[in-house]
């Protein structure tokens, strides 16, 4: 149990609901009246935890859990429609980067804008201003208008500015994946940088990787209710199992024991190779595999699957009792920067039983710049036999 001494913030027992509007009802009462059906959405349903200072503090869930709403709530953006959320100290949220820059004003000008946002006088910021700059590493743009900015050039700036706030409590959302390559590098050296100086922060995240490295404790939170609390390491293994229990409960490897994924690796460079071994026990035939490329947002960017593979496509394969096929995935690596997740699914051709499915299996990083996404990979694969 905490002192309270030792609390940087204290959540007890939040609930948030929305209320969406629906369609106006027909008929005379409805022209009368105006009259509109409503629909309650409960993002959290009561959730408690406790943040220490100088804990660096991870709320996990997946897309739709209630984990940014919470994050919001903390910061002040959103009201708690119940429930209390108190914290000491100052606190800067590191939430929708660029709130407020104007489109039509210099970097420079959105610099100071953004500064007075967050709390700096003119005088404050004409000494940070330098410093600024060369984190963002604009130096040759900031006279240029915003709006002549890429979107990237913008959150960088957006990031530099707030990194500057000197606050007692930093709430944070994926704003890790901010730049390319060497300004992402950049900002995990930051986030380093606080969590060795002990700074309270609260970060929201899908990179379990991240979790791993930096969090003290975090928090789980599935359908607005928190599901485990403690060890890191511990909430980022849960929040993997929840996508290994996916279409209907089917759990992969046990959905189906005639065949099932045996072994599965992925590598990537310039290209993205992944193999997959699949084993069998008894013999099974039309069968057919699939992979999906995801973001860390869960946003699906790629698929493709043995029945539409522009290379190599086979439409189908067999195995037969007591033999392996290997599944060999490979598409140049023409993603846009960042992290991303590479799942698969393996089905019967006609897609009435699910062997297996794992939307996270493997993961790889990629550093180009000129992204394209297509529906459906042009990738290569080939069904080998296993000696």
């Amino acid at each position: 149990m905490m002192k309270k001494d030792e609390i940087a913030i204290r959540v007890r027992d939040v609930k948030k609901d929305f209320v969406l509007p629906r369609e106006k009802l027909g008929g005379v009462r409805g022209k009368l009246f105006g009259m509109q059906t409503k629909e309650v959405q409960q993002a959290l349903r009561g959730v408690s935890f406790d943040v220490k200072k100088g804990e660096f503090f991870g709320i996990l869930g997946r897309n739709g859990s209630g984990k940014s709403t919470m994050l919001k709530i903390l910061a002040d953006i959103y009201r708690a429609t119940s429930g209390s959320v108190e914290h000491h100290g100052k606190l800067v949220p590191f939430i929708e980067l660029g709130v407020g820059f104007h489109p039509d004003l210099s970097g420079r000008e959105n610099v100071y804008l953004n500064g007075a946002m967050l709390g700096y006088s003119n005088a404050e910021i004409d000494k940070k201003y330098d410093e600024i700059v060369r984190f963002a590493e604009l130096e040759e743009f900031m006279d240029q208008k915003l709006k002549n900015y890429s979107s990237g050039m913008q959150v960088r700036l957006a990031f530099s500015v707030a990194t500057r706030a000197q606050a007692d409590i930093l709430l944070v959302d994926e704003v890790l994946a901010v730049g390319d390559a060497a300004f992402q590098r950049k900002s995990y050296e930051f986030f380093k940088e606080l969590k060795r100086k002990k700074r309270t922060v609260v970060f929201v995240t899908h990179d379990m990787k991240a979790v791993e490295e930096y969090c003290d404790r975090a928090v789980l939170i599935e359908g607005g209710e928190v599901v485990f609390d403690g060890d890191a390491g511990e909430a980022a293994r849960r929040y993997t199992d929840l996508f290994n229990k996916v279409d209907g409960g089917v759990k992969r490897g046990v959905a189906d024991e005639s065949v099932w994924v045996s072994s599965a690796s992925a590598t990537a460079g310039e290209k993205v190779r992944a193999e997959i071994e699949v084993s069998a026990n008894e013999d099974v035939g039309d069968l057919t595999m699939g992979f999906v490329v995801r973001t860390v947002t869960d946003e699906v960017v790629a698929a493709v699957n043995t029945m539409n593979a522009k290379k190599g496509a086979v439409k189908k394969f067999a195995i037969k009792a007591g033999k392996k096929k290997r599944v060999v995935f490979e598409v140049d690596n023409f993603f846009g920067n960042g992290t991303y997740n590479l799942g698969y699914v393996l089905r019967s051709n006609d897609a009435t039983r699910t062997y297996e499915i794992n939307k996270r299996f493997a993961e790889f990083t990629s550093v180009r710049q000129d992204a394209l996404y297509p529906v459906v990979l042009p990738a290569e694969l080939k069904i080998e036999d296993v000696k």
